[in-house]
Order: structure tokens, then sequence, then C-alpha cells
């Protein structure tokens, strides 16, 4: 077994989001981190709750990044959700599609039809990310589901993360029918949902994955619900405050900058971190009340600082106890 994080684990599953790119912009250290894994012999797969490409063009992208990928490789919300409709509605069944072409594409290639109307009288209406989705799709999935459809939903994430900052995701697509119909979707496919990670997992044959990924609510949570470890990234959307505020269903198993991470050793990612010191930082606690002093890696800090506001210290009672802990509870909007 390698000494370096990544060693310890027979398949390394990737959310792609936040996590190897930005919409269509590389992470840097992304294809460097993957090569190397490669040249490791450990086992990849890419897991994303975005709807709105198909496995192959999702490989397509990423290969066109300098970040290898298979189409076998990838896994997909909208290619799991056309193949739970397959399994529950009769074969040629007619099914109101809101999302991105690639969508369409997955529940036509699954045997089911396609369409845009409540007209059409869909037994199933499933629902997933897309850059022209507007208010008519959104009014024909509102009158089919309340005539009777089920109601699938790729994915709830509220936020993509992009370069500009978080965009409106699914999940606030979701919402505005939720609102509508004052109900929730029938299913959610997607993260936290575990069926992404154990599928990548048994087509793997992995007996200990990792799930990498850069949101507490969907990657992490997804991967504490499939019962696996993992590694949240702060490329993404969570960011340092909300993992101190983490609830027990959403902590990771480590945490790291980047996935540059995978190759330290485990101790140094592990989260939280015990003993008080970590990285020339130190932390004390005081009743309710936590101090950070010292100075050095961020991510040092993070850890040792979750090991307190998890066993009940408010993140809001967290206080410098040197002028460089000031400045970076201050980045943090602790």
């Amino acid at each position: 077994m390698s000494d370096h994080l990544a060693g310890g684990y027979d398949l390394v599953v990737f959310d792609l989001d936040g996590v190897v790119f930005l919409i269509d912009t590389p992470i840097e250290g992304a294809a460097e981190a993957v090569e190397r894994l490669r040249s490791d012999g450990t086992p990849i797969a890419y897991a994303t709750n975005n709807a709105s490409r198909r496995a192959a063009d999702v490989a397509a992208l990423l290969t066109g990044m300098g970040v290898s990928a298979a189409p076998a490789e990838v896994l997909t919300s909208a290619g799991a959700s056309a193949a739970l409709l397959a399994e529950r509605v009769p074969a040629g069944a007619p099914v109101l599609v809101v999302g991105a072409e690639a969508l369409r594409a997955e529940v036509r290639d699954a045997g089911l039809e396609p369409v845009g109307s409540a007209e059409d009288e869909p037994v199933a209406v499933v629902q997933g990310y897309g850059p022209e989705v507007g208010w008519k799709h959104l009014a024909e999935a509102a009158l089919a589901v309340r005539a009777g459809a089920t109601w699938i939903a790729t994915n709830t994430d509220r936020t993509l993360p992009s370069p500009r900052g978080p965009l409106p995701g699914n999940g606030s697509l979701v919402a505005v029918l939720r609102t509508a119909l004052d109900r929730d979707p029938d299913v959610v496919v997607g993260k936290p949902q575990p069926g992404l990670f154990t599928t990548a997992a048994t087509l793997a044959k992995a007996q200990r994955p990792l799930c990498v990924g850069d949101r507490l609510d969907t990657d992490i949570e997804g991967a504490v619900n499939a019962g696996m470890d993992s590694l949240l990234v702060l490329t993404g959307v969570s960011g340092p405050a909300d993992l101190l505020a983490a609830p027990p269903e959403r902590r990771p198993t480590y945490v790291a900058a980047d996935l540059s991470g995978l190759f330290r050793p485990a101790d140094e990612a592990r989260v939280p971190a015990t003993g008080g010191e970590a990285g020339g930082w130190r932390v004390t606690r005081e009743g309710d009340r936590a101090i950070l002093a010292g100075s050095g890696d961020p991510v040092d800090a993070l850890r040792l600082l979750c090991g307190v506001t998890w066993d009940g210290v408010a993140v809001s009672a967290v206080e410098s106890g040197s002028p460089e802990a000031g400045e970076l509870l201050r980045a943090w909007g602790v």
C-alpha cells in the first residue's frame, strides 16, 4: 500500500463540476492528479449529477481538457434516471422531459418516448438541468404531474459552480415546481442518493472506494449514504465555514485544498485533526468557545477547528489568538 491517501483505495470516484472543472474550464492540477492515479494503477470513475451531457460527451469534454476519460468510466444522473424509468414504466411509454437534449436522448435510448407537452399524456416527468429550461417547460411539467404523472428529478443541486460564482442548478428549478405543486418529487436519482457511487463500485469490482467531491449536501452526504470514505476539495461550492457547521451526515473523511491532497499522507488530510495542534496551528477550547492561534496551512487550521465545532462549539464562538488566525477566520467569513 502506498503512503499517500489515494494509495489506500482501489477506486477513486470523482465528481466533476467544482472538482475537475468549472463549467468548461479545467481546475488546475486535475489532469495531473488523474494521470498520476492511472500511473499508480488506481481505477477511476466519474459520477456527476449534471444531466446536461451524456457519458460519451462528458468523456470527450474531459479528454479535450487534457483529463483522460472513457465513456464507460462516466456515470450521469441523466443515464441513471432513464434506466430507472425503464424499470418503472412500459416500453414505449411517453415521458415528458424537462432538461437538455442529453436527457431526452437517454430517455429515448431506454426505449421510451420523450415528449414535451402535458397533452401527450405522459406517464412520467423527468426533470434535469438544462440551460434552456424556462417557464413553458415547467408549466407543462406542472400540468402533467397534476394529471397523475410520476415526477422524477435527476438531482436537486441548488447551484452549479462556475468561474463567476455559483449559478442556479437543477435544484432551483425543482424548487419552482415544488412551490407550484406543493409537493416533492416522487424520486430524486442523483447524489445524495447512493446509487451513482454504488454503481461505480460495482462496475469496478471495488472493495474500498474513495469518493471525491466539492459539495457537502450531495457528494459527501452521498458517500456517507453509500458507506464510503470521502474527500472534500475546496475548489467548488462548499467552503470552510460550511464544513465547520456540517451535520454528521455531511462530514467527509478527509479535506484538502484541491486534488493534490490525494497524494499527501492520509493523516495530513483526515478530518477532524486530533491533539489540538497541526501544521503550526493550535486550538484551545475554553468552555463553549475555541481559540485558534499560530500560522500555517489553512487546511490544517480547518481540520483542527472541525474537532471543536463538531463537538458542540458554535462556529460563531471561534476566536482568533494570533494575527494570522484572525486573517484566516475573516477570509472564511467566520
